[in-house]
């Protein structure tokens, strides 16, 4: 893949950068976008979080191909009610309007119909609401959730060390999650976030700020 001279600019303005671009050029290489939908064991009677449902296309994927249970969160209004819609006639499809995150409060998000990402501009953004992930999974049933995708813009490293903190990473099978690189400084949290992963779960692929893929560690 060669690169535009919009990222080669950007490199060269931003150097750290190179560890995304060099994944994402190994990611396009193995073909795994196409294989990042496939899970060993899961079917009808297994439980799915999607952490950032958006358009819900990934919930709706997954549910088709193995008839699992999906709970899909998303905090923008817009978003939110638009999934609310497409899946009222599907039980097995739930919907949480709402995000999770070590506490409790309300995330200003973009309002540019292209994902529900956190912004600092106020006055151009809708408000959503986020909801502490330690009391959400006190009274979560099953126990135990097969898989988890995360894809929520940078809430990623407020979300992993909460589930750690609480002891609820145990409970997931898998997961997987797209870390983002907005900062050079994005590197040693993704680090930090990775060693809080592994008292838990092992690396089943990784590709940094891509794509990354752990397994619950067998006891």
């Amino acid at each position: 893949m060669r690169i535009s001279l919009k990222h080669w600019l950007r490199l060269r303005r931003d150097p750290w950068r190179k560890v995304f671009y060099d994944a994402y050029k190994q990611w396009k290489r193995d073909k795994m976008e196409a294989k990042r939908y496939v899970f060993e064991g899961l079917g009808p009677d297994s439980v799915v979080f999607d952490v950032g449902g958006f358009e819900g296309n990934w919930a709706h994927d997954i549910h088709s191909r193995y008839g699992s249970t999906v709970h899909v969160f998303e905090p923008h209004p817009t978003f939110a009610a638009a999934l609310v819609k497409r899946f009222e006639n599907n039980p097995k499809i739930i919907v949480h309007d709402f995000a999770l995150g070590s506490e409790a409060g309300q995330l200003h998000l973009s309002d540019d119909g292209d994902a529900s990402s956190a912004v600092n501009d106020v006055a151009n953004a809708v408000t959503g609401e986020v909801r502490a992930v330690a009391g959400f999974m006190a009274e979560f049933e099953p126990p135990v959730i097969d898989l988890m995708k995360i894809n929520i813009e940078g809430g990623e490293y407020d979300l992993l060390p909460a589930l750690a903190a609480s002891g609820d990473l145990a409970r997931f099978g898998i997961v997987q999650v797209q870390f983002h690189q907005f900062r050079e400084s994005d590197g040693a949290l993704r680090d930090s976030v990775r060693a809080d992963l592994a008292q838990t779960h092992t690396e089943a692929w990784c590709y940094p700020f891509v794509w990354e893929e752990w397994h619950r560690a067998q006891a």
